[in-house]
């Protein structure tokens, strides 16, 4: 062999070696090209993901949100928004406010043991009832269903007094209230399963379309406030109030959960 073609062969080797290198640089390039672009999407799908999540997290509830919509009243209401809630006798001269959540215990217990005298009272003209309805229950564990409920009850009343009446009485009963610790109230389909159980709400389309639809939900919120923001300093439910004096069964202020406390100190008030 030549020293010419020795010399061109290394020539030529160093020439492909040349290549080959840059190739390889090229390749390496685009590889870490395409690496800090995956990062720098991973890094803009995690930004945006935590942008979302926080956007999520500091938006408003569906409750929180229609305290700023616009309120349907129902039916059989007075006052600002529809939050007075008046059901009795024109004839008769005094009115019991009773303050209620629907979650209640208590206010179940009340209304098993003494609603159907209430009723009574209030069909023979001896008060005019005016129900307050409270959510506080829900505040408490982050619920729904004592908002769901006063909502679903403003439908009733849209209907009648005495579908209210009915409903409300159904809603506290001890076959259908559900457990303090339960937020079975927050579900539309158990409340139209309640209200199928009272006659003026059985199959009603208009009452079943106004509890899915959320037709109340801004007067219930409002009708929330009503008890938040109340001048009687009823701070728990039930609570009675009668000439903006509260009553209760004794000095230590319990409630009235008997026929008989309630007769007693009712009667009294209404000689005043």
């Amino acid at each position: 062999m030549s020293k010419r073609n020795s010399q061109a062969a290394k020539t030529a080797a160093r020439e492909r070696l040349r290549a080959e290198r840059e190739r390889e640089a090229k390749r390496a390039k685009a590889k870490r090209q395409i690496v800090v672009a995956c990062s720098i999407v991973g890094v803009l799908a995690i930004a945006g993901g935590i942008g979302y999540a926080v956007v999520q997290a500091n938006k408003p509830t569906h409750w929180e949100a229609v305290k700023d919509e616009k309120v349907v009243t129902p039916a059989n209401t007075t006052g600002t928004d529809g939050t007075t809630v008046v059901i009795g006798k024109d004839s008769a001269k005094k009115t019991l406010k009773i303050y209620e959540d629907p979650r209640c215990p208590v206010c179940a217990q009340f209304e098993q043991t003494v609603g159907s005298t209430v009723k009574k009272d209030i069909d023979d003209g001896k008060f005019k009832m005016q129900f307050v309805g409270a959510t506080f229950i829900d505040n408490k564990d982050n619920g729904e269903g004592s908002k769901n409920a006063l909502s679903a009850l403003g439908a009733a009343l849209n209907v009648s007094d005495q579908a209210f009446l009915d409903y409300k009485a159904a809603l506290y009963s001890a076959k259908y209230h559900p457990d303090e610790t339960t937020d079975k109230f927050k579900d539309d389909s158990y409340l139209i399963k309640v209200a199928n159980t009272v006659p003026e709400l059985k199959g009603n389309k208009k009452f079943q379309d106004a509890v899915e639809k959320g037709t109340y939900d801004a007067w219930a919120m409002a009708m929330s406030k009503t008890f938040d923001d109340n001048k009687d300093g009823v701070k728990g439910t039930p609570g009675f109030v009668m000439d903006g004096k509260q009553l209760t069964a004794d000095s230590q202020g319990t409630p009235l959960m008997t026929v008989a406390d309630f007769n007693r100190v009712v009667g009294e008030a209404l000689k005043k």
